[in-house]
């Protein structure tokens, strides 16, 4: 373990360095291609921000407004024939909108149950199995101008609902 943990720490320095020589072998002037991404960079975070304040906005209206409640309250009965825990749905829900949002509950379950209960592991063994779903085809999907998104939403619903089943199943698997 000691030897994985000694590689990662020179991992990411090798691989700047490896970089910055093969362009000075291909005699490309490295710097100046950095600041042209950087700028390209900057452009695309200002291309997508107007599409992130308006993800941030939905996220506190529906934190704010109960809504998130209302939907828990619906979806509840729903699922009330399995054994998945009814506190963890709004951050199954949050997840798919909002990465620091769904961070917050987490927190919360951590606060009300500990890190360590079955609650506790199962959220972050399905923070680990979702994905922001709504953010990552938004700001990738602003930023390349696609407006047809075909079938990409209901691929990452269906895999979405796979890890959050699967996390479901891992955490029984692994901790019970």
């Amino acid at each position: 373990m000691a030897i994985l943990m000694g590689i990662s720490d020179y991992i990411i320095p090798t691989v700047c360095v490896l970089i910055v020589m093969y362009g000075l072998y291909k005699e490309v002037n490295v710097f100046e291609v950095f600041i042209e991404g950087a700028a390209e960079g900057l452009q695309v975070a200002v291309k997508i921000l107007p599409t992130l304040i308006a993800l941030l906005v939905a996220v506190g209206m529906l934190r704010a407004s109960g809504t998130l409640d209302g939907i828990v309250r619906i979806v509840s009965p729903l699922i009330s024939f399995t054994d998945f825990p009814s506190e963890v749905i709004p951050i199954a829900l949050m997840r798919m909108v909002s990465s620091s949002a769904s961070t917050g509950l987490i927190l919360d379950i951590f606060n009300t149950h500990g890190p360590d209960s079955f609650m506790g592991r199962l959220v972050s063994i399905m923070f680990g199995c979702t994905e922001t779903i709504f953010y990552t085809m938004s700001v990738y999907f602003m930023a390349v101008n696609i407006k047809n998104t075909r079938y990409t939403l209901a691929g990452a619903l269906i895999a979405s609902l796979a890890g959050i089943v699967a996390s479901y199943h891992l955490t029984i698997a692994i901790f019970t």
